[in-house]
């Protein structure tokens, strides 16, 4: 029944190492609980088995099920999530009250995670229950922006949000931080109209992409930022771009699914980093070194050539 805590992390990466650091303090206020590192590249059937795709990322195991995780470098998130779950671990009934205090606080965050919030079985990629589906099915038919949780990835968050918004079955849809319902609600809003005027509609993709393409001269797509690179790749161009002295600006693909997935299909290119010039695609990381060696890329950067 302890809870296990797996750090897949990466020897390249000093967040990693600086993790690596917070788990042991943890270990140490925390005897109960038991700390795993695994090196996720040199695992990758593993790291491919539980969808690492980032370093540092840490998976909450109790009775041998997952039961919660946590991506990137944040000490604080990791160090509040362990206490967490190594308090329900052994909670005693006293000590019920301020337990539930903490749960409606994240409850009201993952609500106002975004402006519409579906609570759901799966995600909308694989809905994993016949109710699920058919509401992403509506959602996406009327072009609504929405984010989700999946309810399976957390018993605690399953649970607790019945009892927060007195609804006792799923999925469950949020606006602006209120509950509007369930399926069949969302059946009759869209029935009558509503639907559209209540939920906010989603920005085509290719104007999102378009836009994000061109929103500085220079642009790199990434996992992670220029601070703290999330894998080896991204690393090695930041490391290059960083050196011409040239002023660029980044996104994190790994914190948005659909530009991640859409942008591939945009530029007909399937891997991460992308590097953009005034809007164009110049390439990924080989193309950028052959550049690099050639003298060429610098006058590219610039927009000289």
């Amino acid at each position: 029944r302890s809870l296990v805590v797996v750090h897949f992390w990466a020897p390249w990466a000093p967040q990693c190492t600086q993790m690596n650091d917070v788990m042991a303090a943890l270990a140490k206020e925390h005897a109960q609980v038991t700390f795993v590192k695994l090196e996720a590249e040199a695992l990758p059937e593993v790291s491919e088995k539980y969808g690492i795709s980032s370093v540092p990322t840490f998976l909450f195991f109790k009775n041998s099920q997952k039961v919660d995780r946590l991506d990137g470098a944040h000490a604080p998130e990791l160090t509040k999530k362990v206490q967490r779950h190594a308090a329900s671990s052994s909670v005693s009934a006293g000590s019920n009250d301020g337990v539930k205090e903490d749960l409606n606080v994240r409850l009201k965050k993952l609500i106002n995670a975004a402006p519409c919030m579906l609570f759901m079985k799966g995600s909308p990629k694989e809905p994993r229950c016949g109710f699920s589906k058919q509401m992403v099915e509506i959602l996406n038919k009327h072009g609504i922006s929405f984010s989700s949780f999946d309810i399976f990835s957390d018993e605690e968050v399953r649970q607790g949000l019945k009892t927060y918004s007195n609804w006792p079955t799923y999925p469950q849809l949020y606006v602006a931080g209120d509950l509007i319902g369930g399926l069949d609600i969302v059946k009759e809003l869209e029935a009558s109209g509503e639907l559209d005027t209540v939920c906010p509609k989603a920005q085509k993709l290719e104007d999102r992409l378009k836009i994000l393409i061109n929103k500085a001269p220079v642009m790199l797509f990434m996992k992670g930022s220029k601070q703290v690179a999330k894998c080896g790749f991204s690393k090695q161009i930041i490391e290059i771009l960083n050196s011409t002295g040239i002023d660029y600006e980044t996104f994190d693909i790994l914190e948005d699914e659909e530009v991640r997935q859409g942008l591939k299909t945009y530029s007909n290119w399937p891997t991460y980093p992308q590097l953009y010039v005034k809007g164009e695609l110049v390439g990924g990381l080989d193309i950028v070194k052959e550049l690099k060696e050639s003298g060429e890329l610098l006058p590219i950067l610039k927009g000289e050539n």
